[in-house]
């Protein structure tokens, strides 16, 4: 049996950008998905202030996004991007924590070690 620690960088990468993936696919609430990350939703004072209907569209957009590149994902792990919507730059950033969200997971890629915090933010708020 192949455990989450025999696992090579590239698999690794692999296997937590589908745990990522699959974490923001459940944030609006829709049908649990099985054996989904745990983990928090949350947006700063900035994104907040954009109003309900831009939360919920932004929200959209984070849950179906698939345009991963380099600069904003050097890992492959799929924890971060960019979107637009309308003249208004929005961040998204998925931090792994430890399953008390006091420090770094001791070993991102296995669920029973790691909570996720999705974080929507604007950029001058990083």
């Amino acid at each position: 049996m192949t455990t989450t620690l025999d696992l090579d960088p590239v698999q690794e990468a692999a296997l937590i950008a589908a745990q990522n993936d699959a974490f923001r696919r459940t944030i609006l609430g829709n049908a649990p998905v099985a054996d989904a990350p745990q983990g928090q939703f949350v947006m700063t004072r900035g994104v907040a202030a954009l109003g309900l209907d831009v939360q919920l569209e932004l929200t959209r957009r984070v849950a179906a996004f698939d345009t991963f590149i380099a600069d904003s994902d050097p890992h492959g792990w799929h924890e971060m991007g960019v979107i637009e919507l309308e003249d208004t730059t929005v961040w998204f950033k998925l931090d792994l924590y430890d399953v008390d969200y006091q420090y770094g997971s001791p070993e991102p890629s296995d669920l029973a070690q790691t909570r996720r915090v999705l974080t929507l933010l604007l950029p001058w708020e990083y």
